[in-house]
């Protein structure tokens, strides 16, 4: 889960805390638009209001170091401005979401670009196991994975991302990152 705190709009400022390794991962919102528990597979799309483009970033760092510990890492996705969304997109706008482009520009040079596709799970799957364990509420906004090549970004850099559907750019979003006071 990610706290609402973490949310930040374009343009904004990404702040990087101090001592932290933070990585990007572009990814696709699904936006739900219907509140429920238990959904199962063919009823998963009846759910979905519609898509952002997000940033998922984290204090790479943070949660390797939680990790072997064996405690909870979720915090290393949590703070203060580490989810950068875009706007909302309905879900007529993007009839076949697993046929985006989404890619990342991190001080001028592409570091993720690829497609929807290749997701290791299904947007109902998602749907599915994610209301099975907690109930997904109206306006709820669920990542659905990352094209290959995360990596870092630091303070005093531009980023840049895009969303594009059918050759046409849905969505751009842009950041600058700053280091947190």
């Amino acid at each position: 889960m990610l706290p609402t705190s973490s949310y930040v709009t374009s343009p904004g400022k990404i702040e990087i805390p101090h001592g932290s390794v933070v990585h990007h991962e572009v990814e696709l919102g699904v936006v739900i638009g219907k509140t429920g528990r238990d959904i199962c597979l063919a009823d998963a799309w009846n759910h979905v209001a519609g898509y952002a483009l997000g940033l998922d970033l984290t204090a790479r760092n943070l949660q390797d170091e939680a990790k072997k510990k064996g405690l909870p890492w979720s915090a290393a996705k949590g703070f203060d401005t580490f989810t950068p969304i875009g706007p909302f997109i309905p879900a007529s706008e993007i009839p076949d979401p697993h046929n985006v482009r989404l890619w990342i520009e991190v001080a001028g040079q592409v570091r993720q670009n690829g497609l929807t596709d290749a997701m290791i799970f299904q947007i109902p799957q998602l749907i599915e196991h994610i209301s099975s364990i907690m109930t997904l509420e109206e306006g709820d906004l669920v990542l659905t994975g990352t094209p290959k090549g995360v990596g870092p970004i630091q303070a005093g850099e531009h980023v840049v991302a895009g969303l594009e559907y059918q050759g046409q750019e849905l969505s751009r979003i842009e950041f600058d990152a700053i280091e947190r006071s």
